[in-house]
């Protein structure tokens, strides 16, 4: 229970610390912030019966986000998309609190969020896990000459797409389940080296792609890869959910089935 604390408390304060130290999250911070005074402001110019209509409905936004903000706490499997989500049904409850104030007000929010969308965005999962940081050469190494382990299990992803810094968080925990003597897992960033997309066979058009894409290799030979070559995906239906722990999975399983396979042919022709 104390751990379960004490764990609860590091992300608290990873928080705080991200909010003073990430651009996207201190700007969205100031931005909600200036509500507060622009508020205070109101109340001094409107008539009693205003103030009161917008207190009621603040009361009732603030509420209605409460119970969104916790229904996609209890959907959602990685820190990084429960934040992503609150942040975004914080700035509808934002719009429909200003819209009654005034429009232009509600219209100039939507503009700052523009901007701060424009210009920064939210981090990923700054854990690795088990998992190693390669380029394209150094990946084509480890493959090739296989100084370190036969397996490699890959992810493909890239820094600006919003997909991947959802999932930031699964790879990585799997990494420190998974990873082994002849298991590695590793990372490639597309958005420092996108021309190794084409390379390995990862579609970076369309509004999505296929980030994150998993590849497991036998030494230089690719055993599978999810999601498979030709699959789309849309920004309306992005597969970033327990859907792609499986898919993952069904890689892992995969080089689980190679080794029992070798082993067997090894038993078999010692025999």
């Amino acid at each position: 229970m104390s751990k379960e604390n004490s764990s609860n408390n590091i992300q608290v304060l990873k928080l705080l610390n991200q909010t003073v130290s990430e651009p996207h999250f201190l700007f969205h911070f100031l931005t909600f912030f200036s509500y507060l005074v622009l508020r205070c402001s109101a109340s001094q110019v409107l008539a009693p019966n205003l103030t009161q209509n917008l207190l009621r409905r603040e009361i009732q936004t603030l509420l209605a986000f409460a119970v969104l903000a916790f229904i996609k706490g209890v959907r959602e499997e990685t820190w990084e998309a429960f934040i992503g989500d609150a942040l975004f049904l914080a700035k509808i409850c934002l719009f429909a609190l200003t819209f009654t104030m005034d429009r232009r007000i509600a219209v100039s929010y939507i503009l700052v969020f523009a901007v701060i969308h424009v210009l920064t965005q939210q981090p990923p999962s700054e854990a690795l896990g088990a998992c190693s940081k390669l380029t394209p050469l150094l990946l084509e190494s480890l493959l090739t000459e296989g100084t370190t382990t036969r397996y490699w299990l890959v992810e493909f992803s890239a820094s600006y797409s919003s997909a991947c810094i959802r999932s930031s968080q699964q790879f990585p925990e799997l990494s420190i389940t998974y990873s082994s003597k002849i298991l590695s897992f590793g990372i490639v960033d597309l958005g420092l080296f996108p021309n190794a997309a084409e390379k390995f066979g990862v579609s970076l058009s369309g509004s999505m792609g296929q980030l994150p894409t998993f590849i497991l290799f036998d030494n230089a030979a690719e055993v599978a890869r999810f999601p498979v070559l030709g699959s789309e995906t849309t920004f309306f239906n992005p597969t970033i959910t327990k859907d792609y722990f499986l898919g993952i999975l069904s890689l892992i399983g995969t080089f689980l089935n190679i080794l029992v396979v070798n082993y067997i042919g090894d038993c078999l022709s010692l025999c």
